[in-house]
């Protein structure tokens, strides 16, 4: 898909480009790029096992109006100042004070960080933070977030209803999407004018030494894994995951695959050091509008991953009622669209599509953006693993990236 044109008027075509211009992305920085790193994330697999589960802090919000919003790097609109502005606006409209923490570097590192405050039921820094689903599942199975007062985001109504019943939070009583994407594949058009169209295109002879995996376990993973067959979002089995580990582990050995990393694949696809990559969606889409219209993104024929990152609020937050009033905010259609104007990520927010038209009608158009059923139907949600899964499966995933 090509990247979608900006905006016609001058002042706001300025602006986003100057911010397109120095932004990094959602992924920015994830493990797997140095054994240091990998280490980490082993370590922080740990699921925990703790035969109690800590008690919700005390909600002082009435006496105490700050807040402070754990995200990703690039995962809100800003300005070329450096401003966000529908934060300040959500500022200026409820009186609440936000800070805007860009703390979360990837989950297994954040989760390192902040684990053992969560077992306690103590302060981690932060009223509600964005997480990927898998993490999200950990830790409402670990008790270690609240729930919400369901009439403190009317706007809960406006989630899209695929999104609704998701098996780690049935109603979506603990955590609500903030962003979603694809994993798929892309690849520059002008060395692959003919495209690649499975994850097997990626092992053909002309682009040995070529090709570039993500350091996500459970998009490369599943990536591999629908090309076998395997419905991830079923209940499959060790040899089925084995199966694709085994297809990983060649491919790095033969040299197929020159490197296994986070955010910084996009700089091997500028560099041209890798012409093909599983990647994700909004990464293309932002990197078409900074480093020229060069790389073409795709679905895989045997399907691709869909995930979220997630709202939740942490059990140890003292200010309960502002992060709902934030997490309302979001979920208003014209906010909603004004976020993902900017993000190119998927919005989870019905009727943003409707008010994006009013943005930039090209920007509806983005199947990236606001896919339809058609696009929808080709992708896959990595099933929740069980504690034990997800230690063995991380394990031997970090074991190739190690290797790599």
């Amino acid at each position: 898909m090509k990247s979608r044109p900006l905006p016609h008027d001058p002042m706001i075509r300025q602006l986003v480009q100057s911010a397109r211009a120095s932004q990094l992305t959602r992924r920015g920085l994830l493990a797997g790029a140095g054994a240091g790193a990998a280490a980490l994330a082993l370590a922080a697999c740990s699921t925990g096992g703790a035969s109690s589960k800590p008690t919700a802090a005390k909600d002082q919000s009435a006496s105490d109006k700050t807040m402070t919003w754990a995200n990703w790097q690039a995962y809100l609109d800003q300005d070329d100042k450096g401003n966000y502005p529908t934060l300040q606006a959500f500022e200026k409209q409820t009186g609440i004070k936000v800070k805007y923490d860009v703390a979360v570097d990837d989950n297994n590192t954040y989760y390192a960080k902040v684990k053992d405050q969560l077992a306690l039921g103590k302060d981690i820094g932060a009223d509600t933070v964005c997480l990927t689903d898998w993490m999200i599942a950990r830790w409402i199975r670990l008790g270690y977030v609240q729930p919400f007062d369901e009439s403190a985001i009317p706007n809960k109504k406006n989630l899209v209803a695929s999104l609704v019943d998701v098996d780690f939070d049935k109603g979506r009583k603990k955590s609500l999407p903030w962003q979603s994407g694809f994993a798929g594949i892309c690849w520059n058009k002008e060395k692959l004018p003919n495209g690649l169209k499975s994850i097997d295109d990626l092992w053909k002879p002309d682009l040995k030494g070529k090709v570039g995996v993500l350091s996500e376990m459970r998009d490369t993973m599943g990536l591999l894994m629908l090309q076998q067959g395997v419905d991830i979002s079923k209940d499959f089995s060790d040899a089925d995951y084995e199966k694709a580990i085994e297809t990983l582990t060649k491919q790095v050995n033969d040299g197929q695959i020159r490197n296994i990393k986070g955010n910084s694949y996009l700089n091997d696809l500028k560099s041209g050091d890798t012409l093909a990559a599983i990647c994700w969606s909004g990464d293309i889409t932002q990197l078409n509008a900074e480093a020229g219209d060069n790389w073409q993104f795709a679905i895989p024929e045997a399907g691709g991953t869909l995930w979220s990152d997630n709202f939740v609020i942490p059990i140890g937050s003292p200010r309960k009622a502002n992060a709902e009033k934030l997490i309302d905010y979001y979920y208003q259609p014209e906010v909603a669209a004004e976020v993902a104007a900017w993000v190119n990520y998927i919005t989870p927010v019905q009727g943003a599509k409707e008010a994006a038209v009013k943005i930039d009608p090209a920007l509806a158009d983005n199947q990236l953006i606001f896919p339809d059923q058609d696009t929808l139907s080709q992708v896959h949600i990595f099933r929740t693993l069980t504690p034990a899964e997800e230690q063995k499966y991380q394990a031997s995933f970090q074991k190739v990236i190690l290797g790599a």
